[in-house]
């Protein structure tokens, strides 16, 4: 067995066991590959892998591709300069593997045929959605400079970078590259990067307790070695941090932790590590190391201070600066030496960064700085040795370069520290998760045998979890034993605790508050709702208002604009002085001209600050976010923040939206010799495949009338069939905005409207038709039956509205936003709503487009549309509408086709999404204010446009303080959206139109 180092990696052996397609010899923990791109089940066709030795840019890769492609029996070619990786499927009877060796090398480049097994692997052809860490960036000419490099790399479909949170997301194909290759361009570019976690479902990161020396880590290698299912894993002994890719349709998680642990008898722990604790650690870290840089810096500049104004007035002190040591005094000796470890220990970390932008093309905050302090540090020097060798003694600005690097690191701190506060959701949704779950182990009998406490994260669907009163509920699942009311608040923003009893639902990370409860796990890991939140709260961090362009485009030229304005400034000051445009007594003592233009131009670098400029959009945008996660309000987006705060119209779908969606059939009118029994039996099973609201009312009150069981309404539709009440069915199918249709014993029956009965040439007397009159000017829908071509009877089916309705509908036109109603319902009915609520405006649901016709129609003007809705027919207008609002206990296609998800299923949220946009947008406005105001006026101060008539200047170490303090007010102004309140139903009135 080798020896494990400190940074140890692993890898499966083969000893002992048979090479199978899962095992890989990649360096990576991915399964990775090139471009599969030919079919696996022609049997002619081979595939090789190739290592291709140097290539050093896309017109290698390209080469060699060539050079591939130009042999005869070559199906198709790639190339991965990054992995050095060529990627060929050919034809076996035409070539030979080394007649493709031979082909690279006669292109110029080394190359070796991989081995056949780490090319045989089946892995299917899939992207993965990566998050990673990315440190150094300083401004949004940063961010664009990283997307750049990201979006260029090949197997890269999408990047987007977030400057706020220092994080990338990148969606990619792993068969073309791999997270390590993602990492690396990155730091190739001169940045820190670090992966952070994907959407695999094969991969787990463990924190491991109990590997002290090589023997342990040895012994952690043996058993990973001889499992069955590990393909890969690497452990780092330093951090204690294990990554292992596996198998899972041969292993689980769970049953890799608990074969590690049992194997070593205890021994080694194991616990599963979230990757938000990751995060949390590094911006804690992030925040640490500045406020270290700070104080050294100061600890640094403070004796310069003292120096320059305190020593003079202390004889004794005074007189040792100025004794004279070699050439120098030995009080610049000291000022030399202190700013040099300022300059190029602590400064450092400008250098490296000004480095990598400038190696990218493209320049940054960091650029000025270095620039600035450079110039300041250099001139000094210059000044000291000019003076030792012709007795010629100019100032020198060694405290500048010293003061500037200080106020930058102070603001750098304070930057870090409030850009943390602006990823407080994310961290308090995370907390929101248990850490630990009571596992209920059974036997085959289904007797419970064992209760153990396991990892949260390690909850497979199916297990039976014992919660206990005033603990947390670790995973989304079923009810199967106890009775108990669930506090849902942190989820849903409803106060009101909700009664869980066998059947009902329960939502991970909510409380149970009082009784015993055994559930079984239905979603876990990244399927839960609470995951899924915190996914959608990210994706909306990490997206880009359209208005960020903006202030992307100007950072990438404001930085080269600096540079050139400062030339400008120096070149002017410089000349002015050397014709006599201003007095002599201007210049410092023992000063010139040239030294008197530096420090303007200085100034100019220094002050000027596109940090400010690309803040001033994503802190809002996330401030905002966590803002609306926690008033129930998930925003998908700052372009849906943006286009929600120009809403001209909203839609509101009629069933289930303004309505409770709970329809109660209020009565059942036959209109034949048919028994009442017989005929509600026709009807609901017509309806038991449909989803709508109306159908399960009308399932439910067929159920009560022959069993008297209200349970109904949680009742799963394949049970109510299963029970053999309902008639088998046949040939059904919904009809949108109309009803349903099937077959029963042969015989067709239509449950519907009258625009369902007229399309099929179905008679509706005088007698019915009255009937559905009356129950429609009630504000009740009128279901109509037929059965074998003739009308049988009616239902009369009403849908209370929700309690908050109206006062929604008024409280939006008070904002100068005009509601609609859409419905697919009859005209009386929906009119008798509409005038209920205070709609004037009401749209009937025409098909096959349905409501996403209505809701362009709305748009042909040039409007901005809101659609909200809560169903799957819901769906194509919340996709259509410029802004989608899904209802929270709506259907999954309908909350993923929207931009804004209202959590807890109340209309006030239709107002409070609005409302938050607005604000968000105005913060955004008047953060855009105070970063290009500031440029404006300062440049031209730190110029010297003031100092001919005011006598007003900006030294070097002032613009300095400015520069940082800019970009720490805009992240501040963001930060007051924190104080943001959701406006009552009592001030909801007040609204006035902005």
């Amino acid at each position: 067995m080798a020896p494990a180092g400190k940074d140890l990696q692993l890898t499966p052996l083969t000893a002992g066991r048979t090479t199978t397609a899962d095992d890989s010899d990649s360096d990576d923990l991915e399964d990775v590959r090139l471009l599969d791109s030919y079919d696996r089940n022609d049997a002619t066709m081979r595939r090789i892998q190739v290592r291709v030795s140097g290539m050093t840019c896309a017109a290698c890769s390209t080469s060699v591709e060539s050079a591939l492609k130009s042999l005869d029996g070559v199906s198709t070619a790639s190339v991965a300069l990054l992995q050095n990786k060529a990627d060929v499927v050919f034809n076996p009877a035409q070539l030979k593997d080394e007649d493709i060796k031979n082909a690279i090398e006669d292109a110029g480049f080394e190359a070796d045929i991989l081995p056949e097994s780490s090319t045989s692997g089946k892995v299917p052809h899939r992207t993965l959605v990566g998050q990673f860490t990315i440190g150094g960036m300083t401004c949004a000419a940063c961010v664009n400079s990283v997307e750049g490099i990201l979006r260029n790399i090949p197997g890269v479909k999408r990047a987007e970078v977030a400057l706020a949170t220092s994080l990338g997301e990148v969606e990619y194909d792993p068969s073309v590259i791999s997270k390590d290759d993602i990492v690396n361009a990155i730091e190739d570019s001169g940045f820190e990067a670090a992966f952070v976690q994907s959407n695999e479902q094969d991969k787990i990161i463990l924190e491991v307790v109990g590997v002290y020396s090589l023997i342990d880590a040895q012994v952690l290698e043996g058993m990973l070695s001889s499992m069955k299912g590990v393909r890969q894993f690497r452990f780092d002994q330093r951090s204690g941090v294990l990554d292992v890719l596996f198998d899972p349709e041969v292993l689980s998680s769970r049953s890799l932790v608990d074969g590690i642990q049992g194997g070593s008898n205890g021994k080694f722990k194991l616990h599963v590590r979230s990757p938000y604790t990751r995060m949390a650690f590094k911006d804690v870290e992030e925040t640490s190391t500045m406020f270290r840089l700070f104080l050294s810096s100061l600890f640094l500049s403070i004796p310069l201070f003292l120096m320059k104004v305190v020593c003079p007035h202390i004889p004794l002190i005074y007189s040792l600066l100025l004794w004279r040591c070699g050439p120098f005094l030995m009080d610049d000796w000291l000022k030399w030496a202190l700013v040099s470890v300022i300059q190029f220990v602590i400064g450092k970390r400008f250098y490296i960064a000004a480095g990598r932008a400038l190696r990218n093309g493209s320049t940054n905050m960091d650029v000025l700085i270095a620039v600035g302090t450079t110039a300041s540090y250099v001139y000094s020097v210059c000044a000291l040795l000019y003076g030792a060798l012709t007795g010629f003694w100019s100032p020198t600005y060694f405290e500048t370069s010293a003061m500037l690097i200080t106020f930058v690191l102070l603001g750098k701190y304070l930057e870090s520290l409030a850009k943390g506060k602006t990823s407080d959701a994310i961290k308090k949704l995370v907390e929101l998760a248990p850490p630990t779950a009571l596992l209920v182990v059974k036997d085959k009998g289904g007797k419970s045998i064992e209760e153990r406490e396991i990892d949260s994260l390690l909850v497979q669907p199916g297990d039976t979890l014992k919660v206990l009163p005033g603990t947390k509920i670790p995973a989304d699942g079923i009810v199967t034993w106890g009775s108990s009311y669930a506090n849902e608040s942190m989820v849903t923003g409803e106060s009101a605790p909700v009664l869980k009893e066998v059947g009902a639902s329960v939502i991970g990370g909510t409380i149970n508050l009082h009784g015993v409860l055994h559930i079984q796990a239905s979603k876990v890991g990244s399927d839960t709702v609470l995951s899924q939140i915190i996914s959608l709260v990210e994706t909306a961090q990490m997206s880009k208002a359209p208005i960020q362009k903006f202030a992307d485009y100007v950072a990438s030229i404001f930085v080269p604009t600096v540079v050139s304005l400062a030339l400008l400034t120096l070149l002017g000051w410089y000349i002015a002085g050397s014709i006599g445009a201003y007095p002599e007594e201007w210049l410092p003592e023992n000063g010139n001209h040239f030294v008197f233009a530096l420090m303007f131009s200085i100034s100019v670098v220094v002050i000027a600050c596109p940090c400010a400029l690309g803040l001033a959009t994503p802190t809002a945008v996330m401030v905002a976010t966590g803002v609306g996660a926690n008033n129930g309000v998930l925003i998908k987006g700052g372009d849906a923040l943006e286009r929600a705060q120009m809403v001209k119209h909203v839609i509101f779908d009629k069933t289930g939206t303004l309505t409770q969606g709970k329809a109660s059939v209020t009565t059942a009118k036959v209109f034949t010799g048919m028994q009442r029994g017989e005929f509600l039996t026709l009807v609901a099973s017509a309806e038991a495949s449909s989803e709508h609201p109306l159908a399960r009312a009308i399932l439910a009150y067929a159920r009560h009338f022959h069993f008297f069981d209200d349970s109904s309404a949680t009742t799963d539709t394949l049970n109510d069939v299963k029970s053999g009440w309902l008639f088998d069915v046949s040939d059904f199918s919904a009809l949108p905005g109309r009803g349903v249709q099937c077959l029963i014993d042969g015989k067709r029956i239509l449950v519907g409207n009258r625009k369902l009965m007229v399309e099929n040439g179905i008679d509706i007397s005088t007698e019915v038709e009255n009937f559905v009159v009356e129950l429609e000017q009630n504000a009740q829908t009128g279901i109509l039956v037929a059965y074998d071509d003739i009308l049988i009877g009616v239902l009369g089916v009403a849908d209370p509205l929700k309690r908050e309705a109206c006062v929604v509908i008024e409280g939006l036109q008070k904002m100068g936003v005009i509601p609609v109603m859409v419905t697919g319902d009859n005209w009386r009915t929906a009119r008798a709503v509409a005038k209920e609520v205070g709609i004037r405006d009401v749209k009937a649901e025409v098909m096959p487009a349905g409501k996403a016709d209505i809701v362009r129609s709305f748009q042909k003007d040039g409007s901005l549309v809101a659609m909200v809705g809560d169903g799957i027919n819901d769906s194509p207008a919340l996709a259509a509408a410029d802004v989608g609002m899904a209802i929270g206990a709506g259907t999954d296609v309908a909350i993923e086709a929207a931009n804004f998800v209202l959590m807890r299923n109340n209309l006030e949220d239709v107002i409070t999404a609005i409302d938050l946009s607005r604000k968000t947008f105005s913060r955004i406005r008047l953060n855009y204010v105070f970063a290009m105001a500031y440029n404006v006026v300062a440049i031209p101060v730190a110029a010297g446009v003031l100092y001919p008539s005011l006598g007003i200047k900006l030294p070097p170490w002032v613009s300095g303080a400015c520069m940082a303090l800019s970009s720490v007010s805009v992240v501040c102004s963001s930060l007051l959206l924190k104080r943001y309140r959701r406006p009552r139903l009592t001030a909801v009135l007040e609204i006035l139109v902005e």
